[in-house]
């Protein structure tokens, strides 16, 4: 049979289609993971119970636990290290009827040494981290749905350099039980799909509100972040392409806090990341790679830096849930530009950190460019307005898929 590639097509099929589809898609993988490194480890864990997402197969990065597979988190030094319970996400999905398939690649420790993923989209450049390797498998066909995480920017980020859809929804929406920590404040799960159509069935199946959508004026952040050429001509002919299709957009300036916010943010990640790593950083030293200059950076801010970066977040989260209240939906770039070339960088979390402090939904939606790197949409909503946010990504979309033909 036809080889299912998106949720939607999955969702759609009988129980007996999805079966025998699953082998389709090992074969896939065993013959296109040999360049793009995707996966840590094969191994289909069966179901535990029964739902909409029965037979459907899913992927999860290698720092959440799974019983009986690897957990390595990225690191040469828990290399074999095999999981001895499924964390909270996982043991959901395998209720609700899904195929665990394996486990995905991940910068070590979800921070910045890169692992070996390549890019599906062009070899030649980093699928960007943390979530690499998710992002690739979900990218090239290899499975419908991955998870990752996003401390800042690890979901939306690789979600725009592969051209597939990532969402992080609201901070505490999904429980981080059995992933391993990073900056405990900011960590959030997220998802990976084909389309928004895709995340929308997932949202629904995982049986979180889906109704939320108005037929109001959304935003869009102007003057325009400082963004590379590439991503600065694509938003702005986004814009004008929904404008043209009858989207009322409405200019928020919010530029300026938004890099703000980043410093902030990052202030926030260094020190948390070295409160929880002290104790591994003192074991291991420098074998962590650059997870241990992290921790000696993050060890030397002051607590009161800590408490001012913490207090100027919530300062901005009243600032823009006030601009929620008028404009529900805010459009931002999802990356500063196209993938880096080589694998020595994962990319810039710029564009999605103000957002993961903020513990806004916040989804990356693919731009229509043609035959060049892939680029991101990411639109944001109010804590809570996950619904929302999705039902928006489908609808905008989908009028970008029109205007494209």
């Amino acid at each position: 049979m036809p080889r299912l590639t998106t949720l939607s097509e999955w969702m759609r099929a009988s129980r007996q289609d999805r079966e025998q589809a699953l082998q389709p898609i090992l074969d896939h993988i065993q013959a296109t993971d040999t360049s793009i490194h995707a996966w840590v480890q094969v191994s289909p864990q069966q179901p535990t119970g029964e739902g909409m997402l029965s037979k459907i197969p899913f992927a999860a990065k290698d720092i959440i636990e799974t019983r009986g597979l690897c957990t390595e988190y990225g690191s040469p030094i828990y290399a074999g290290r095999i999981g001895t319970s499924d964390a909270s996400i996982i043991r959901e999905l395998r209720h609700r009827g899904a195929i665990l398939l394996g486990k995905t690649q991940t910068t070590a420790f979800a921070y910045r040494t890169p692992a070996p993923t390549r890019n599906p989209r062009n070899l030649a450049h980093t699928p960007g981290g943390s979530s690499s390797g998710s992002a690739a498998a979900v990218a090239a066909g290899m499975v419908p749905l991955a998870l990752g995480t996003q401390t800042l920017g690890s979901v939306l980020r690789p979600a725009s350099y592969c051209g597939v859809t990532g969402f992080k929804p609201t901070h505490g929406l999904i429980p981080m039980e059995g992933v391993l920590p990073f900056a405990k404040s900011l960590d959030t799960l997220g998802f990976f799909t084909h389309t928004p159509a895709d995340m929308l069935l997932l949202w629904e199946a995982l049986e979180h509100p889906v109704h939320g959508i108005e037929d109001c004026a959304i935003g869009a952040v102007e003057p325009a972040p400082d963004v590379e050429p590439e991503m600065a001509a694509a938003f702005q002919q986004v814009l004008g392409e929904l404008g043209r299709a009858g989207v009322v957009i409405n200019a928020v300036d919010i530029a300026g806090l938004l890099a703000s916010l980043h410093e902030a943010t990052t202030t926030v990640m260094s020190y948390e990341a070295a409160q929880f790593h002290e104790q591994r950083f003192n074991e291991y030293g420098s074998r962590l790679d650059l997870l241990a200059d992290l921790v000696r950076e993050g060890l030397a801010i002051p607590a009161d830096t800590y408490a001012d970066a913490k207090r100027y977040i919530i300062e901005c989260g009243a600032k823009v849930e006030a601009l929620f209240a008028a404009t529900p939906v805010i459009l931002v770039p999802a990356a500063t530009g196209p993938a880096p070339e080589g694998l020595a960088s994962t990319g810039d979390a710029r564009m999605n950190s103000p957002w993961t402090a903020l513990g806004t939904p916040a989804i990356s939606i693919p731009m229509p460019v043609g035959e060049a790197l892939p680029l991101g949409l990411q639109l944001t909503g109010a804590r809570g307005r996950d619904a929302a946010v999705l039902r928006w990504a489908v609808r905008l979309h989908g009028l970008l898929d029109e205007s494209s033909r």
